[in-house]
């Protein structure tokens, strides 16, 4: 998980996406055209939440979101996504 210099606002989260997947269950290697967009991240930043609506998650959560959910940023040469947390579907407790 990286450190960055950036604070969402309100309940708005900043995400680093994990890597796609390089091969399938059978082991084929899936070419870079192929590849899904990652739908899984760890959160590295999150707002203080609204004034009624406390924050749900924290950072260092390894999270679900949609596939098209977010706005893709980069930030000294990391890909992040950032979204307001009610575009999250999920915790993912380990």
């Amino acid at each position: 998980m990286s450190q960055v210099n950036i604070t969402p606002l309100a309940d708005r989260v900043l995400i680093e996406p994990a890597a796609a997947e390089e091969k399938t269950a059978s082991g084929i290697i899936i070419p870079d055209t192929a590849k899904e967009k990652p739908q899984r991240g760890i959160v590295v930043a999150a707002g203080s939440g609204k004034k009624d609506e406390p924050m749900t998650v924290k950072v260092g959560d390894t999270v679900l979101y949609g596939k098209y959910a977010g706005t893709e940023l980069s930030v000294e040469g990391n890909d992040y996504l950032i979204m307001k947390e009610s575009d999250l579907f999920a915790i993912i407790n380990s």
